[in-house]
């Protein structure tokens, strides 16, 4: 669902007219809604729409202050959402990710990533206050036993999926036309035990089909688009310089103001004054910030000689720490084509390749370069020691740490957990 008669809505919104703004708020919520695997009604609150929009935006990094600051009601403020619906087509591939999420899966798949893409920073949102200081431990044990428990419960119900899924592919192995894959997958087992589920399968395959020729159209159409947004983000630069001419020929219309009333000759004499006040105390200020430095440097060139034993301590243990970091980098010497990341389709083999030559030739011909589970798993627990080496380091410093504070705490027993 989008704006009704969309070119309308867009002419508006390109010149910030208020009709069009209940129209791209109910768009945005109802795309974002479905990135974020949510579910949406029409009898949403338009203020429950705005908020959730607001902070989607805000989570994917953009971060306008003025899309902020648009009234909860959704009144106003369209060209500000005409520009965030840009920056989703263009920075987050809003559409590539919609035909991915609604996509029709009719085989068996499972998601594979091989990637060594970093961990992004935590960042704050919008009116967040970071107060690390008074956040309760115990709260926190709280929260990892119960992230713990899900992901055990999560991990026994994946474990469950996996039998079923090999259970169908062992029973049905030979039974399907393409011999490159051999059995039938969960939507096709479902098809041949119930039949008549067919044509609710024909409809979503043809609404696929719809959205891949409507995303098609939109590519051949897509420059006319961004040469138009070009045309909106020139009008909203000429209207923000109008505003600052604006502000300009009232700052500058003060004198001219000021000059009509006898003392303002006398206050221009006390600013000036002021100013020369001021001048004199910069100076000062840097005299007196140039003997401190050369005070600092005099104690460092002394402490020198004392600081060279502890640096060489510290020096040696950020050494063993590069060298424990690098001996879990040698996976990364594997060419960049091994990586995989996405959604890839099960299939089982068999472990005797002699069974496999009666299928004939085509066997041999795999429709697309395939992955062993073996290989992912060797990859995985690599990962997995490097990790736990890191986190291994990570205790140790900060029992160091630890120990070092209590150390400091006299009359103080300290029972580690």
């Amino acid at each position: 669902p989008g704006p009704q008669n969309c070119p309308d809505t867009l002419r508006r919104a390109r010149f910030d007219r208020p009709q069009a703004s209940l129209d791209f708020w109910r768009l945005l919520y109802v795309l974002l809604k479905q990135i974020h695997g949510g579910r949406w009604t029409e009898s949403d609150a338009i203020g429950a729409q705005v908020r959730f929009v607001k902070w989607a935006l805000w989570y994917h990094g953009y971060r306008r202050p003025q899309l902020q600051r648009l009234p909860a009601d959704g009144s106003a403020g369209s060209q500000e959402l005409l520009l965030a619906f840009s920056w989703l087509l263009h920075g987050l591939g809003l559409l590539e990710q919609l035909l991915a999420r609604n996509r029709v899966q009719t085989g068996d798949e499972a998601s594979v990533c091989m990637c060594e893409d970093e961990l992004p920073n935590g960042q704050e949102g919008p009116g967040e206050d970071r107060r690390e200081d008074r956040v309760d431990v115990r709260y926190l044990q709280w929260l990892n036993g119960r992230l713990r428990l899900q992901w055990c419960s999560l991990h026994t119900q994946h474990q469950e999926q996996c039998k079923l899924l090999h259970k169908i592919h062992l029973f049905t192995s030979g039974s399907h036309m393409d011999q490159n894959l051999g059995h039938f997958s969960v939507t096709e087992t479902d098809l041949i035990r119930h039949p008549e589920n067919y044509k609710q399968l024909l409809q979503l395959l043809e609404s696929e089909t719809l959205q891949l020729e409507a995303f098609l159209e939109w590519k051949q159409l897509e420059p006319v688009y961004w040469q138009w947004m070009e045309t909106v983000l020139d009008d909203m630069a000429e209207e923000g310089d109008m505003c600052e001419c604006h502000d300009a020929d009232g700052e500058e219309r003060l004198p001219e103001v000021t000059s009509c009333f006898p003392w303002a000759a006398k206050l221009t004499g006390q600013m000036d004054r002021i100013s020369r006040d001021l001048m004199a105390l910069q100076e000062q200020l840097h005299q007196l910030v140039a003997q401190r430095k050369a005070a600092w440097w005099g104690k460092v060139a002394a402490r020198e000689e004392l600081q060279k034993e502890r640096f060489c301590a510290i020096a040696g243990k950020i050494q063993e720490s590069v060298e424990l970091k690098l001996r879990g980098l040698t996976s990364l010497r594997a060419p960049k084509g091994n990586e995989l990341h996405g959604p890839c389709r099960l299939v089982l083999r068999s472990k005797h390749p002699a069974s496999r030559r009666a299928l004939g030739e085509s066997v041999s011909r795999e429709a697309a370069p395939a992955v062993r589970a073996a290989e992912v798993s060797r990859e995985l627990q690599v990962r997995e020691a490097s990790l736990q080496r890191e986190l291994q380091q990570l205790r140790d410093e900060s029992r160091r740490r630890l120990e070092e504070i209590a150390e400091g705490l006299e009359g103080v027993i300290c029972i580690s957990p």
